[in-house]
């Protein structure tokens, strides 16, 4: 074997300098606040055998797509899917891609063009930056959830098609931007807006439509993007949008096009998910009132300074340096509680923080718990 090169070794050196060195972790057995399971899906027995069922009352045997939707791939449950998605989302199309990841670098790789611009909020994920940095068009970022900071960049660039790009419930941090004031802004300027989901599906809204429904603002936005991996419990994505956006990926999103699709088993999950969501209102229900019950025990502990505001199900903790964030998830860990400490690069250096992410599995009293530790810790690690 090759020796490996000198460049790479040493960037994996400064990790480890850095304390920052990024390994694969074993699953683990502790009180889950970690994982993007918001409503128990991917645990879901009945969703497990309403797959089985589904694929055996339809005759559906294959294990495989066999290729790219646009070759022999287009599986007949695709249509089916996207028609419910579609439905279910108040949207003229559903288009599915294998991934969040997918879908946001198929988006910002095809559809903004060369002189036109990309607003894009500061803390978007790392997925729509990828995807941005493969588009032609120029792009700027904006003050994080700042529509003054916005509409500056706006002004300064006028007589070109813009594309605003935000999350509705922002991945590291839990917050929302005020979308009400955002669309206005969008409207006022004719851009085109688009809003990641990936984080408010199953969370927000009377069905777990998302965070845009919820607000009755679907038709102010020019595409939007589902992800499933996380409140929905299993795996891909989906592009909501015009009939003409639906056209447009299929002719030229390279991740779409250039990628084998979805096993049929994937997309029926997908299906009888959404079916679930739709019918089974109380995981909502029970995950609604924990994220209640913490942001009210974090206030009663004198913890609130520590953390960003959030109504979500996503709540960080600001402790900055990556030795004493480390250092405090270690010890809930000891305790039994699954919170994962996030690093700078992953985040910026002095934003360090624990994450908690809350479920409708959690207990109320296992919240008090762990909130009652990490208050415990933090003082001491002050002390």
């Amino acid at each position: 074997m090759k020796h490996f090169p000198e460049n790479l070794s040493a960037k994996l050196e400064i990790r480890k300098q850095h304390n920052a060195l990024r390994k694969l972790p074993l699953l683990s057995k502790r009180i889950d606040f970690s994982s993007n399971d918001y409503l128990g899906l991917s645990q879901s027995e009945i969703i497990f055998k309403e797959t089985h069922e589904f694929l055996i009352r339809n005759k559906i045997t294959q294990n495989g797509a066999t290729g790219s939707r646009l070759l022999s791939g287009n599986h007949k449950l695709y249509q089916e899917t996207e028609d419910f998605i579609a439905e279910f989302h108040q949207s003229e199309t559903a288009l599915i891609f294998n991934s969040g990841y997918d879908a946001n670098v198929g988006f910002f790789g095809s559809v903004p063009q060369k002189g036109d611009l990309i607003l894009y909020d500061e803390l978007c994920h790392a997925s729509i930056r990828d995807g941005i940095q493969l588009s032609n068009a120029k792009a700027y970022k904006f003050n994080h959830n700042d529509f003054e900071d916005l509409e500056k960049l706006i002004i300064r660039n006028p007589n070109i098609t813009i594309y605003i790009v935000t999350e509705s419930i922002f991945s590291m941090d839990g917050d929302c931007p005020n979308l009400e004031e955002l669309i206005l802004v969008s409207n006022k300027h004719t851009c085109y807006l688009v809003v990641d989901e990936a984080h408010a599906l199953g969370v927000f809204g009377a069905e777990g439509q998302g965070f845009v429904q919820m607000l009755s603002l679907q038709d102010h936005v020019f595409a939007r993007i589902m992800t499933f991996g996380k409140g929905l419990g299993c795996h891909g994505a989906a592009i909501l949008g015009s009939v003409e956006l639906k056209d447009y990926l299929v002719n030229f999103a390279r991740s779409f096009i250039y990628t084998t699709g979805l096993s049929p088993h994937s997309v029926a999950t997908i299906l009888v998910a959404y079916q679930f969501l739709e019918k089974n209102k109380k995981n909502i229900e029970v995950l609604r009132g924990n994220i209640i019950h913490f942001n009210q025990e974090k206030n009663m502990l004198g913890l609130k300074p520590l953390f960003v505001r959030s109504k979500s199900a996503i709540q960080s903790a600001i402790i900055p340096g990556n030795e004493k964030v480390k250092a405090i998830a270690n010890q809930l860990q000891e305790k039994g509680f699954d919170v994962k400490a996030i690093l700078s690069p992953t985040v910026p250096e002095g934003q360090e923080r624990l994450r908690f992410c809350l479920h409708s599995y959690n207990s109320q009293e296992e919240i008090t718990e762990v909130l009652r530790l990490l208050s415990t810790f933090v003082f001491m690690a002050r002390g």
